[in-house]
């Protein structure tokens, strides 16, 4: 079996640090035990991330970049139904690829803003407004409904994770869609 590359570990690290982080939040969750959770020694996860506000950041960032990514795949799109249904199909790729990252995002959007985790909310709000095409707090019902589209997304990829067939980012994309009222 081939050893996992620097890459493989980081992706690894920060999806597992995402899971813990969204289900515990950030002040709850010790280096110690993400370093439990994916099989390697805090010293070994140190060596990686040297402090936990460290891997903090990393988890943020990866998240805000994944969901740039899929505003990219948009980027010539204006807002609107067609829009839509690739920010959502995308976001379901990776509600089923990576559960932790849409787990932190969608503990964010759940968050106090004064919490521990609250503060990835605003990082995180910008990104997905960037991905949808809006300015979304400028329109209530619009926000209301991509919420409620996101939410849709994360509650069903979690809640029936070990029972995902293949074609579930593009199940889980229709029940988005259909959230938003298209």
């Amino acid at each position: 079996m081939p050893r996992p590359t620097k890459q493989q570990i980081d992706d690894e690290i920060l999806e597992a640090a995402a899971h813990l982080f969204a289900r515990h939040g950030f002040k709850e969750t010790s280096v110690q035990r993400i370093a439990d959770t994916v099989g390697y020694s805090k010293t070994g996860l140190l060596h990686r991330f040297p402090t936990k506000e460290a891997l903090q950041t990393a988890v943020i960032d990866r998240c805000v970049e994944q969901i740039r990514d899929t505003a990219g795949d948009v980027a010539g799109l204006p807002a609107g139904p067609e829009r839509d249904r690739v920010v959502l199909t995308g976001l379901a790729h990776l509600a089923v690829a990576q559960p932790g990252m849409v787990a932190l995002l969608l503990s964010s959007m759940l968050a106090e803003p004064e919490s521990d985790i609250g503060h990835a909310c605003s990082v995180l709000g910008q990104a997905l407004a960037e991905a949808f095409g809006d300015e979304l707090n400028a329109d209530t019902d619009r926000a209301l409904r991509v919420t409620g589209a996101l939410g849709a997304v994360a509650v069903a990829s979690l809640a029936l994770c070990d029972q995902l067939t293949p074609d579930a980012p593009a199940r889980l994309a229709e029940i988005g869609f259909d959230a938003l009222g298209h």
